[in-house]
């Protein structure tokens, strides 16, 4: 069936919860994409920051494979191995002791959201329950995720939302200090905000954030969903400021492309968990965690995060190049490793499906910036080739 006759299908049976570019992917292989048609796509988008080893990664695929043929799913009341391993695994490159697994990034916030409130419900009572989060921040689509987002466009059409979100501009550790309540029990943010547009805080900003967090007893929490897992040349993008949170959620790049969602603790924090108080049915089943282990694997046996880091350097200073060539379009680029932002002068929606149409996948967020997201084992063949691409477009601009 051509891509046309699936698009039509489409329209028929699926709800219009996203407004889809008329493209039908049925195969990937590296940094790229075929449609039904036959066409081939650079993809930039990297299936929004998860597909970090590329499409179709073999060590991904061949422990999807295996494990498919051993065990899919049991329940979470036994023991499963390669979710085990994938615990061991995540604490030990990180700072947290207990892992929980779900399905998604939302489901993981939720996840931290329960345990930050219960924490601080059975340390300092009832009325400590209250979370602050950032302006222009995102953090899921469940109805808690929805309320802890600061952003209006995600929470509109949903009233009342869940009570006890209070939202501070990002990058103002003065507004934080000043937003800090009797009712307070936890600070969220993004180390970068990606869905606000490829905001990369002062280097200072979060050594200021853990010291409050510190001086009133508040959780901070980490939502890597979309910068961990090597994103920005680092395993998680925290690093890059020298502290560490007490709660951290993952997912997105996690399983190499399949779905799955983590949300790691410190010991301290982890014991508010105990039987029956939270769940997840599909959550850290054998397959999902079995591509995650591979997923990991494949990050420090290939030499990733150097990788990452050389390429974003790479591509940052080409598009810094665009930008000289074309101050009237392009008034900024920011970013770490290989999450970059390219802030535009005009509205970026046009130039993302112009680069459909000549095989190059571009994502616009916060409508005016391009998001660069491509997948980690990107080389400067592809940097190259879409580089060309883009200033052709700015070009006819």
């Amino acid at each position: 069936m051509n891509s046309s006759a699936w698009i039509e299908k489409g329209d028929k049976y699926i709800m219009k919860t996203y407004g889809r570019y008329p493209l039908v992917p049925v195969k990937g292989e590296g940094c790229y994409l075929w449609d039904a048609d036959g066409k081939r796509y650079l993809d930039f988008l990297a299936g929004v920051a998860v597909n970090n080893l590329g499409h179709c990664h073999p060590k991904v695929t061949a422990a999807l494979a295996k494990q498919a043929a051993e065990l899919i799913h049991c329940s979470n009341y036994y023991n499963i191995p390669t979710q085990i391993e994938l615990a061991e695994l995540l604490c030990n490159l990180s700072f947290a002791n207990k892992a929980f697994f779900c399905n998604s990034g939302a489901e993981a916030n939720e996840a931290a959201i329960k345990l930050a409130r219960k924490y601080s419900r059975e340390k300092y009572g009832v009325d400590r329950y209250e979370i602050i989060t950032a302006i222009s921040s995102f953090h899921g689509r469940t109805m808690a995720t929805v309320s802890a987002t600061g952003q209006e466009k995600v929470q509109k059409f949903f009233d009342p939302l869940l009570h006890g979100f209070r939202h501070i501009p990002f990058n103002d550790a003065q507004a934080l200090r000043e937003a800090i309540g009797p009712c307070t029990c936890a600070v969220m943010l993004e180390p970068i905000q990606g869905e606000g547009g490829v905001v990369v805080p002062d280097a200072a900003y979060f050594q200021e954030v853990r010291k409050i967090c510190d001086e009133n007893n508040l959780i901070l929490i980490f939502d890597e969903v979309q910068v961990g897992m090597g994103r920005t040349g680092k395993m998680f993008a925290h690093e890059h400021f020298g502290i560490t949170p007490d709660i951290m959620t993952l997912a997105k790049a996690l399983a190499g492309g399949a779905p799955i969602g983590a949300m790691i603790a410190t010991d301290r924090l982890a014991e508010s968990f105990t039987p029956g108080t939270h769940g997840s049915t599909f959550g850290g089943n054998p397959l999902v965690t079995a591509a995650a282990v591979a997923t990991i694997r494949a990050i420090q046996e290939e030499g990733i995060l150097n990788h990452t880091e050389e390429m974003g350097e790479y591509l940052m200073g080409e598009l810094e190049a665009l930008h000289k060539k074309f101050p009237s379009l392009i008034k900024d680029v920011r970013g770490i490793g290989l999450m970059i932002g390219v802030e535009l002068a005009i509205p970026g929606g046009d130039i993302v499906k112009t680069a459909l149409s000549r095989g190059l996948l571009l994502n616009c967020a916060q409508e005016k910036v391009l998001r660069f997201v491509p997948p980690l084992i990107v080389g400067k063949k592809e940097v190259d080739e879409m580089i060309a691409g883009l200033t052709e477009i700015l070009a006819a601009l």
